[in-house]
C-alpha cells in the first residue's frame, strides 16, 4: 500500500501526534543533533505522527534571516524515513502552513516536495480576512495536498469562527481532519457540529488541540440529528503541544482512553486523570500569564529530562514567566506518575548516538 494512503488511514483512525519543539543552543542557534535526538524520542515513544513547523516549533522559523522552516521539515522527514525503514511502521507527517494564500501554498508545496502527508493550516494573523476569504484560502491549499483545518485559540492569535464556516471547510474535498484548539467549549461545539452537518462528516477526523481538556475530549461522544438521522462524532486523537512532553506515557494513556470510551460506565479514575493532566498543562503552558511562557514551559520540562540543554527560544523575550518554574516544580512533584523519566533515562544515550 502507498505510504501516503496508509498515513491518511492512520490519521483517520486516530493517533498521538505531538507538536515538535525547536531545539537551540545557548547562542540561540539551531542545534541539529539535539533536534534529531528529540525527534527520535518521540518516534521511539510510540507516536503515530509528528507535526513540524507549527506554533510549538516557533513561527519565527519562517523569518528569512532565520530560514529554518524547510531545514526542519527535511530533518524530521529524514528521521521518520529511517524509523519507518527500521520498524516497518508508517508515521503521519504533518507540516504547519500559515500566512496569506501565497505563503500558505508555498509552504504546502515545500511540505509536499519533502513527502509530508498533510498540512495543518493555521488561521493565525489573518483576522482581517472574512470567513469566505478564509474558505477560499483553504481551497487553494487543499488543491495541492490534504488539509487539517485548525481552530486556534484567540490567546495566541486565533479568532472565533461560525458553525457555517466549519461546515463549509468540512465540505471541501481534501480536507481530511480538524484540530480543535480554541480552549473553549462553545467554540469547540461549533466545530464539531459543523463537521457533523457536512455531507463529508465521515471523511473528516477530529483531533483535540484543547490542551485544557484533553482527556474529556477523547472520552466524549457528540451526537446530532442531521436530516432526521443521528450522526455521531468523536475526537479520535490529539495533535497537541502538551503531548510533546512525557510522550511515552501519553501513548499509554491514549490506549487506555480508547479502550474505555465506548463503555456505558467510564471508570471514575479517568476523570481524576483528566484534571491532573489539565493541572500540568496550566503550569507548562503558563495559563496564569495568558500563555506567555507556553513554549518555554515545554522546553523546561524537556530540559529537566535531558532532552534539551536549555529553554532558549528564537525570541529572547520568550522565557518562563515569574512563578512559572515554581508551578512546574509543583505539578512535577504532584503528578510524578505521569512522567516518562525512566523511559528517557534508559534510552537517551542511544537516541544521541544513532546515525
Amino acid at each position: 500500500m502507498d505510504r501516503h494512503i496508509k498515513a491518511l488511514e492512520i490519521l483517520h483512525e486516530g493517533t498521538v501526534i505531538p507538536a515538535i519543539p525547536l531545539v537551540l543552543n545557548k547562542e540561540r542557534k539551531f542545534n541539529e543533533q539535539g533536534q534529531r535526538t528529540l525527534i527520535r524520542y518521540y518516534l521511539h515513544a510510540g507516536v503515530g505522527g509528528l507535526a513540524i513547523g507549527v506554533h510549538t516549533t516557533q513561527f519565527e522559523i519562517r523569518d528569512p534571516k532565520i530560514g529554518l522552516f524547510e531545514p526542519l521539515l527535511k530533518i524530521a522527514a529524514e528521521e521518520i524515513d529511517a524509523f519507518e525503514k527500521n520498524n516497518d511502521k508508517v508515521i503521519v507527517r504533518i507540516a504547519g502552513a500559515c500566512g496569506p494564500v501565497a505563503q500558505a501554498v508555498l509552504e504546502s508545496k515545500t511540505a509536499q516536495d519533502l513527502g509530508y502527508d498533510a498540512v495543518l493550516l493555521s488561521p493565525g494573523g489573518l483576522n482581517n480576512l472574512s470567513e469566505n476569504e478564509m474558505i477560499e484560502r483553504t481551497k487553494y491549499v487543499a488543491a495541492l495536498m490534504p488539509v487539517i483545518g485548525f481552530y486556534l485559540q484567540p490567546a495566541v492569535g486565533g479568532r472565533r469562527f461560525s458553525f457555517d464556516y466549519w461546515k463549509a471547510i468540512a465540505d471541501l474535498e481534501n480536507v481530511v481532519a480538524f484540530k480543535a484548539a480554541p480552549f473553549d467549549r462553545y467554540m469547540t461545539l461549533d466545530l464539531v457540529r459543523g463537521c457533523a452537518f457536512s455531507d463529508r462528516s465521515d471523511k473528516v477526523a477530529l483531533y483535540t488541540g484543547n490542551d485544557d481538556n484533553i482527556v474529556i475530549d477523547l472520552l466524549t461522544k457528540y451526537e446530532f440529528t442531521v436530516n432526521n438521522k443521528l450522526v455521531s462524532k468523536r475526537f479520535v486523537g490529539g495533535l497537541l503541544g502538551h503531548w510533546s512532553v512525557w510522550t511515552h506515557n501519553v501513548v499509554s494513556m491514549f490506549e487506555i482512553l480508547k479502550s474505555h470510551r465506548e463503555e456505558i460506565h467510564i471508570p471514575s479514575y479517568l476523570f481524576t486523570l483528566a484534571e491532573q493532566v489539565t493541572d500540568c498543562n496550566g503550569a507548562f503552558f503558563d495559563v496564569r500569564n495568558n500563555y506567555k511562557g507556553c513554549i518555554a514551559g515545554i522546553h523546561e520540562v524537556l530540559r529537566r529530562q535531558g532532552l534539551m540543554e536549555g529553554i532558549w527560544c528564537l525570541n529572547p523575550r520568550e522565557t518562563l514567566s515569574p512563578g512559572q518554574k515554581e508551578e512546574i516544580d509543583r505539578v512535577c512533584k504532584a503528578y510524578a506518575h505521569l512522567n516518562d523519566n525512566d523511559f528517557v533515562r534508559r534510552n537517551i544515550d542511544k537516541w544521541k548516538q544513532e546515525r
